[in-house]
């Protein structure tokens, strides 16, 4: 199960599976508690994304509210939720914070956590953690974001400890670090899945340019 204070990837695995629906739909549910068990890595790191986790949280809390509305039959999942959202134009409603837009959010932050995941498992001890993380986050979330942010976000990696450190910080223990370490290729492959699933449904959808 999950711990405050630590990344559980075994988890996170668990959940985006759960969430694989058919052959090309995701069941919401599923992945936002996979997905809010992944942002701690955000946490865990320390400030220098703490202003996506943020947002992304706050993010979820929109969509536990769709969840509880009397139109949350069309919540379950991505593909039935951009469906409803289109049909009935509400993506484009004043007044109305839309589910796709929302979740379109959390789409690209699950880019940017795969990505740099992925890449501090690749290098080794002495590598630099800071222009690992750097090179990802230009490559995923800084098109999105505006310049001061993307500024102060890349200052900030320089605090990024090396790479034993962050995973220790991440992970915990040495045995939890194995078992992460383990699981971890696996756990990417859900997570690979899950982002092919919903970037083609907003391609689908034409909706990532939801503003």
């Amino acid at each position: 199960m999950s711990n405050d204070n630590t990344l559980n990837l075994h988890y996170v695995h668990q959940c985006f599976q759960r969430s694989l629906k058919e052959e090309d739909d995701v069941v919401i549910e599923a992945y936002i508690e996979g997905y809010t068990e992944l942002v701690k890595f955000l946490d865990l790191i320390g400030t220098v994304f703490s202003f996506v986790s943020s947002d992304v949280k706050s993010k979820i809390k929109v969509m536990e509210k769709h969840k509880e509305c009397e139109q949350s039959m069309y919540y379950e999942s991505f593909k039935k939720m951009m469906n409803y959202e289109k049909e009935t134009s509400l993506h484009e409603k004043n007044g109305f914070v839309s589910g796709s837009r929302t979740m379109l959010r959390l789409h690209r932050g699950l880019d940017f956590i795969r990505l740099f995941l992925k890449r501090v498992s690749e290098i080794d001890d002495k590598a630099n953690t800071c222009s690992i993380c750097q090179e990802t986050y230009n490559l995923t979330l800084a098109e999105f974001h505006p310049w001061y942010i993307r500024k102060a976000a890349t200052l900030a990696m320089y605090a990024l400890p090396s790479k034993p450190d962050l995973l220790k910080k991440i992970f915990g223990t040495e045995e939890s670090l194995t078992a992460a370490l383990a699981i971890l290729p696996q756990t990417l492959s859900s997570c690979d899945e899950v982002y092919k699933r919903v970037e083609q449904l907003y391609t689908d959808f034409d909706f990532h340019t939801l503003p």
